[in-house]
């Protein structure tokens, strides 16, 4: 027999094990940070086009993973997520070549943005591997009951990499324009490809896997609640930078405040969804995102902008491993990482369709308007993991009392 397969918990300290995979996260997601800030303006400064088709390349990349979250979910249980995740690498390195040749066109700029948007879309599929294969290598390094501190540790490293991205994207734009941008979106996946291949692989699973149907039933409820709490995430990636330049502010700060908040809580507080439970946690985080958003929203201070959208990080660091916590629980043993991969779906339907519309209504009532519109929906959010706490406590209160 071999020996292939990475030694159990026990054997691993959490952290240990889990730093190799955040490394390899954060040298990933850095190329998607790069360009947050950069693709907004380039769009529409450079190329010309108004916020619809800002949202629309920005939301390209989460509307593609959509259809490729539940592939990469699969693939992670079949061939092991180590597999899933350098498929994932190789993936995003031939998106940089896209973004190369569209700067071939920027003379023509509907050639050329239809080449970013093909770039954007093979991006979403690349991201979407690596990121289900990283959390379903958490998970099973981790264990189900440490489902929300793997969720949280292995977003903690994604959303540094935007942090820093952000920041970096801005002066590699401002000196060497975008192909700087699409250079780095080559080379980072590929250094990162070196990295990984040392690190020990997981063994996939033996067992049959389980269907389609019965994995979207058990994750869809808290699946939607995340994908409201999402749209505000959506709303700070794609018109932050613009909601802060049309009000004479810095572009980038805001998405750097967001991601720093988010880190932190996350590396502070990640173990409170295994503690408390993960609906009760995002109950009251998306609520202070709601707070956050609204800030946004209404601020004409760029201090008390920038508090809003460092509340926002905050709420929504919980959010998405707090509902996912819910949705691993209910899902089959064998089949994880298609679990995490319908679950992230959500996420993505919410950001592949959400942003392009919050484009929209920037279009006709204003940049402010998109962040009202994501306050609403982390409202709505808030009301569904009410209904999960309450329907968890009801079921816990039958159980003690024998109902049948």
């Amino acid at each position: 027999m071999g020996h292939s397969a990475t030694p159990p918990l026990q054997q691993n300290p959490a952290t240990a094990a889990l730093l190799p995979i955040m490394a390899a996260v954060f040298v990933a997601f850095i190329v998607i940070g790069l360009a947050l800030p950069v693709l907004p303006l380039y769009v529409h400064h450079q190329l010309g086009f108004g916020t619809f088709v800002v949202g629309l390349v920005a939301g390209s990349q989460f509307g593609a993973a959509i259809l490729s979250r539940l592939w990469a979910g699969r693939n992670s249980d079949t061939r092991g997520p180590k597999i899933a995740v350098v498929i994932g690498l190789l993936i995003a390195a031939a998106a940089g070549l896209l973004y190369l040749l569209s700067l071939a066109f920027v003379a023509a700029p509907a050639i050329a943005v239809t080449i970013l948007l093909a770039g954007r879309t093979l991006l979403g599929v690349g991201e979407s591997f690596i990121i289900t294969g990283a959390q379903s290598w958490g998970l099973a390094l981790l264990g189900v009951q440490s489902t929300g501190k793997a969720i949280a540790w292995i977003g903690s490293a994604m959303f540094a990499a935007f942090a820093l991205g952000a920041p970096a994207g801005s002066a590699l734009y401002a000196h060497w324009r975008f192909t700087a941008v699409a250079s780095a979106t080559i080379l980072l996946p590929i250094a990162t490809l070196a990295f990984v291949a040392p690190l020990p692989r997981i063994a996939s699973a033996a067992r049959p896997q389980a269907g389609l149907l019965g994995v979207m039933a058990a994750v869809w409820v808290p699946g939607v609640a995340s994908a409201l709490s999402s749209i505000g995430f959506g709303a700070i990636t794609a018109f932050s930078a613009l909601l802060f330049v049309a009000r004479g502010w810095a572009a980038w700060p805001a998405f750097s405040a967001f991601a720093g908040a988010f880190i932190l809580t996350r590396l502070a507080l990640a173990q409170l969804t295994d503690r408390l439970g993960g609906a009760r946690v995002a109950l009251a985080c998306v609520l202070i995102e709601a707070a956050g958003l609204a800030l946004l929203w209404l601020s004409p201070w760029s201090i008390a902008a920038l508090t809003g959208a460092t509340l926002t990080g905050f709420g929504y660091s919980l959010v998405y491993p707090g509902f996912g916590v819910e949705a691993v629980r209910r899902a089959p043993p064998q089949s994880r990482g298609l679990a995490m991969g319908a679950y992230t779906a959500f996420l993505d339907l919410a950001l592949g369709f959400g942003i392009p519309a919050l484009g929209g209504l920037a279009d006709l009532a204003g940049l402010g308007a998109a962040f009202a519109a994501s306050m609403l929906a982390s409202i709505a959010a808030a009301a569904i993991a009410a209904v999960i706490l309450y329907g968890s406590a009801s079921r816990r209160t039958c159980g003690a009392l024998a109902c049948s």
